[in-house]
């Protein structure tokens, strides 16, 4: 598996745990990122003995490298002394040498490659977790407001809450009815402001009746038709 697939298994799975849990959000956010920090750490133990193992295998390069050109001096000095056979030995040794160089070289080849690939995925390790911790705060707020939207929603559906209302209206019912009963007792009462407001309607028709007497005497026939 890797490094970033398990790293996203890890995240995925910690959510997972916050949403179906209700686990503390900045607790799991926190939680999240150690992780991310831990595989950080993970990758650079990687690269650490990548590169050790880069510095072994040059060490063994240049050995064998001086093996190579031992055995060819060894190879010169047995053809100075006519021994062909010797320099035949000394020249398969040589080879042997070779081979074994350029084995070497292959692995530091690969080892190259992957020392590439481990330096950006550091890098870019890196930079999420950067953006983990901008992003940290408002993913924090965001969890405790959904938790608190969650927990009203939660008392908003609970019955207490409807048997509440109920005794709430049952109250103001009874309010209505004890007010109805005061307003009751003052029905048919005439109060000062209601005599005085009489006296003023009186006033007003007498003086209506005082006009329309005084235009009927004034023109009789009027009346008559």
């Amino acid at each position: 598996m890797g490094i970033f697939s398990r790293m996203t298994d890890i995240i995925n799975s910690n959510l997972n745990a916050m949403l179906d849990k209700a686990e503390d959000p900045e607790k799991m956010v926190r939680l999240i990122i150690q992780e991310m920090e831990e595989t950080l750490v993970e990758v650079r133990s990687t690269s650490a003995r990548a590169i050790a193992d880069r510095k072994d295998l040059e060490r063994r390069r240049e050995s064998l490298a001086n093996e190579a050109r031992e055995w060819e001096r060894k190879a010169e000095v047995a053809i100075a002394k006519g021994r062909d056979d010797l320099a035949k030995g000394a020249l398969a040794e040589r080879n042997r040498s070779d081979e074994s160089s350029a084995a070497v070289e292959n692995e530091l080849a690969l080892l190259a490659n992957t020392l590439v690939k481990l330096n950006d995925d550091i890098g870019l390790l890196q930079d999420k977790i950067k953006d983990a911790k901008v992003r940290q705060n408002a993913i924090v707020l965001r969890g405790k407001a959904a938790q608190s939207r969650l927990g009203v929603r939660r008392q908003l559906s609970d019955h207490s809450i409807n048997d509440a209302m109920n005794r709430f209206e049952l109250y103001e019912r009874k309010m209505d009815d004890l007010e109805g009963q005061i307003e009751s007792y003052d029905m048919g009462k005439r109060t000062l402001s209601d005599e005085i407001a009489e006296l003023e309607t009186n006033e007003v028709l007498d003086q209506q009746l005082a006009a329309l007497k005084a235009r009927v005497q004034s023109n009789p026939n009027a009346a008559q038709e």
